[in-house]
């Protein structure tokens, strides 16, 4: 496996680790259902890329990259601070939408780096971009859900393009 491969693929698994810590984290505030459903159906697709990413890494004999400690403990005392402030569903989506926006940055700045790497690896980059954008729509719209919750309202996205029906 050569070294932009690698580069790429540590980047996706410590990514994804990151991602589960943050959910993880969140988890004692999700009141909201639907908030709840997208942050489990975002964990699992997190969790299905983190196998992944480790299997093909392990298949080479690189050893994964854990999340810098640093940027684990300032993640994990933002997060705490902003819940403890404002524990609420708004906070939440605010938070993962964050988290996913930094992760799209990370991923795609690696992938400019490593144009290079294999095939399947910038297909799993891609594919994780996607997820980080799918799943920071879903947050948006359970945001938009959550500011408006006196209306009757029906937000829908697909890859960021927005639908948005009240009725009041």
């Amino acid at each position: 496996m050569d070294d932009q491969t690698k580069k790429l693929l540590k980047e996706c698994n410590v990514g994804c680790k990151m991602a589960l810590q943050s959910m993880t984290q969140v988890e004692d505030y999700l009141e909201d259902s639907e908030l709840e459903q997208a942050v489990e159906d975002y964990r699992r697709e997190h969790e299905r890329v983190e196998k992944e990413t480790s299997r093909l890494l392990m298949e080479a004999g690189v050893s994964e990259k854990d999340p810098s400690p640093v940027a684990s403990a300032s993640s994990w005392i933002t997060t705490e601070m902003r819940l403890m402030m404002k524990g609420d569903c708004h906070q939440v989506a605010k938070l993962m939408m964050n988290g996913c926006n930094m992760g799209i940055q990370s991923i795609a700045k690696c992938q400019n780096e490593c144009r290079d790497a294999s095939r399947e690896a910038r297909q799993i980059a891609e594919g994780l971009i996607h997820t980080e954008e799918d799943f920071m729509g879903r947050m948006f719209c359970n945001l938009i859900r959550a500011l408006m919750r006196p209306c009757e309202i029906y937000v829908s996205h697909h890859r960021n393009i927005f639908q948005l029906h009240i009725n009041t």
